[in-house]
């Protein structure tokens, strides 16, 4: 479909809102209902076909590591008690995609963590997907969508999400031409604008496509607040040589990383399960009916 097989997903972060959950664990495998939000950030890359998949990570992130691997003792107890479903299940996770892994020694933001993919990519256009959120839509793989988008236009592209404007100062955000249905030409991105500054209310929505020319940005990028380097601003800076390009996706996104969203998150995926989903929402509207 694409002749892009690589993906970048950062999962390095403290998770400092989730504390203390994640004093010892990574945020990235706290459940949506019983799969760590990681695994479905791993599902769409796959379902994108994406092949290659580098994992950017810190100190107290080895769970992710191990969840991608195999357990041979817990297969074999799997197996001698004929849970042959089960066992299934968890071997094809190993066999989700080439996984690999590189720690980021320091914690200096999203823009220095895709820096350390820069031999893995080897020059070769790529997909990034933040690994604490998750993006569902009626079209399937959102990166799928991207990497769509870039085939046509041969230009790096982001995922595009409408916020109200009075949450635009909470995001990164685009200014631009709108070219086709949910498509738009880049003219501008800004890193949390005032309501008065932003030039619009699309957001840039935790998924990308780039060709390899966004790592000699990322050189050139001066650290900012916290000392972090800030992937927007290699964005901004890319944008003057080489065309960009968004993409207004029809679904909806669940940061992870933000404590009501995980629950609604869970609510929503939960209502979904055919094995649990019925009970779920009956028990649920009693709840709500006795509060």
């Amino acid at each position: 479909m694409s002749g892009i097989n690589k993906a970048v997903i950062p999962a390095a972060g403290f998770g400092t809102r989730f504390l203390p959950a994640t004093k010892s664990q990574p945020k990235e495998m706290l459940p949506i209902v019983d799969k760590p939000t990681i695994q479905y950030v791993v599902e769409e890359a796959v379902e994108a076909g994406i092949t290659d998949i580098l994992m950017i990570i810190g100190k107290g992130k080895r769970a992710i590591e191990e969840h991608f691997d195999r357990n041979m003792e817990l297969e074999y107890q799997l197996e001698e008690n004929n849970q042959f479903e089960v066992l299934e299940e968890i071997r094809s996770i190993t066999n989700l995609a080439d996984i690999h892994f590189i720690w980021q020694r320091e914690l200096h933001g999203l823009g220095d963590a895709i820096r350390y993919a820069y031999h893995h990519v080897n020059n070769e256009p790529f997909a990034i997907l933040l690994g604490d959120t998750l993006i569902e839509s009626k079209y399937g793989s959102v990166t799928r969508q991207l990497i769509e988008v870039f085939n046509k236009y041969k230009g790096s592209v982001v995922a595009l999400e409408e916020v109200e404007m009075e949450v635009v100062s909470r995001y990164g955000i685009i200014g631009g031409l709108k070219l086709a249905d949910n498509v738009f030409k880049v003219s501008d991105f800004i890193e949390k604008p005032s309501i008065e500054e932003s030039p619009s209310n699309l957001a840039i929505a935790s998924r990308y496509v780039f060709t390899p020319e966004i790592f000699d940005y990322l050189k050139r990028v001066r650290p900012g607040k916290n000392n972090e380097i800030q992937l927007t601003d290699a964005m901004h800076l890319m944008l003057k040589d080489h065309d960009m390009y968004g993409l207004r996706f029809d679904g909806m996104r669940y940061d992870i990383g933000n404590k009501l969203d995980f629950l609604k998150t869970n609510v929503i995926y939960g209502s979904k399960r055919e094995d649990l989903g019925a009970d779920f929402m009956a028990w649920l509207k009693r709840f709500v009916d006795n509060h």
